[in-house]
């Protein structure tokens, strides 16, 4: 997403919300438990009740990492639904990730072609290539 669409966005819903996705599975009601993806059902279930109020949506990754592969596939499901059925929403992974150049290359990889992610959080502590 270019970010000419964010600032239409943020101007058509007179809006900045950005709505974390950090979906626990122990918080997440019972009865949804029982889903095939109980966490990607919660989070069809946020994305349809607020899309219309927000801008942008942000995953904390370590939620869907600490989950393992069941998290990850959840991940790639809520990004997939998001990029399919509201296209004009922002998206944020918020991954923190910082590291040596060959390594940050990585992480654009997986977040940006691999999840095709609009954006990632950063944390540059390691220098200016991370």
């Amino acid at each position: 997403m270019k970010i000419e669409h964010l600032v239409e966005q943020i101007h058509k819903k007179e809006s900045f919300l950005c709505i974390g996705l950090d979906t626990d599975l122990e918080r997440i009601p019972a009865h949804l438990l029982n889903e095939e993806s109980p966490i990607f059902s919660f989070n069809k279930a946020i994305i349809d009740a607020t899309h219309h109020l927000c801008v942008a949506y942000k995953p904390n990754i370590a939620f869907y990492e600490a989950y393992g592969s069941v998290g990850w596939e959840a991940l790639g499901k809520t990004i997939e639904y998001l990029n399919e059925y509201y296209p004009e929403l922002f998206t944020i992974a918020d991954a923190k990730r910082g590291d040596i150049g060959n390594t940050s290359y990585r992480y654009a990889k997986a977040f940006f072609e691999d999840l095709n992610f609009d954006s990632i959080t950063v944390a540059p502590y390691m220098g200016r290539d991370s």
